[in-house]
């Protein structure tokens, strides 16, 4: 399937760290014999899954399935809290864990706000100021870095609180510049679109929207566009909207 769908070398290849052997190396086995070309380029093997310090396992009964955890919390703090943690290291799920991830998050989207809100409101009363000018640049370089250093997603966000508070700074100062705070907005955006975190909490959708997403997506998936579909999916999902298909038709729900 890789072959036919990517070509003979493909950028990166994930997968658990109980997979590396003999999994992996059995696929690089094959395939680099057969085509005389490396397989991957680069190879992603995550960390564990733990609940509350226990491996995750379907003998101890503690695994919990995706579809219904997205039922009880928001698939944004779900995505914020498993950012937390280097990829390669395993990650403990509690919910003491999840709600700090929460907090954390909604920090963030405060300061963003926050920011927003100035911006509609200033006057450029104030200087374009140098000082902080350097300091969003200095937060980019960081988080970059950190990025650049095997996908360090746990540091890149401390980069990120560390730009929320910087923000939060500057808006206590007396008079405030537009320069600056588009600069703070450019930045968190820039942060945003990189991990996949939504800083703007979308207004919930009216039943009668839902339904025609969801009509759109039906049209969609019979006209075999898979990929509209899907982003309608993730759109829905998105804003807690978590969609069922069953043979009479698709039904849908509010996660709570």
């Amino acid at each position: 399937m890789a072959r036919e769908h990517l070509g003979d070398t493909i950028d990166i290849h994930a997968g658990g760290q109980d997979l590396t052997f003999p999994h992996h190396e059995n696929e690089i086995a094959q395939s680099e014999s057969y085509t005389g070309k490396t397989f991957a380029k680069y190879w992603m093997h995550n960390g564990y899954i733990n609940i509350d310090n226990e491996k995750m396992s379907k003998s101890l009964g503690n695994f919990v399935l995706v579809h219904e955890i997205i039922q009880k919390i928001d698939p944004q703090v779900i995505r914020f809290f498993m950012l937390s943690v280097h990829y390669r290291h395993p990650i403990n799920f509690s919910e003491e864990l999840i709600d700090s991830a929460k907090s954390g998050l909604e920090r963030i989207r405060t300061a963003y706000a926050n920011v927003l809100h100035r911006l509609d409101a200033t006057t450029n009363l104030g200087e374009p100021s140098e000082e902080y000018i350097q300091k969003i640049d200095n937060i980019k370089n960081q988080f970059e870095r950190e990025m650049d250093d095997d996908f360090n997603t746990a540091n890149a966000i401390s980069a990120m609180f560390e730009l929320a508070r910087t923000a939060n700074t500057y808006l206590n100062e007396a008079n405030t510049n537009e320069r600056v705070l588009r600069a703070f907005i450019e930045t968190f955006d820039t942060f945003g679109q990189v991990l996949g975190v939504q800083l703007v909490v979308e207004e919930e959708l009216l039943d009668e929207e839902i339904d025609a997403l969801i009509q759109e997506r039906n049209e969609a998936r019979r006209n075999r566009d898979f990929k509209r579909a899907d982003e309608i999916r993730d759109q829905l999902l998105s804003m807690n909207i978590i969609l069922e298909d069953t043979r009479q038709g698709t039904r849908w729900k509010r996660g709570s």
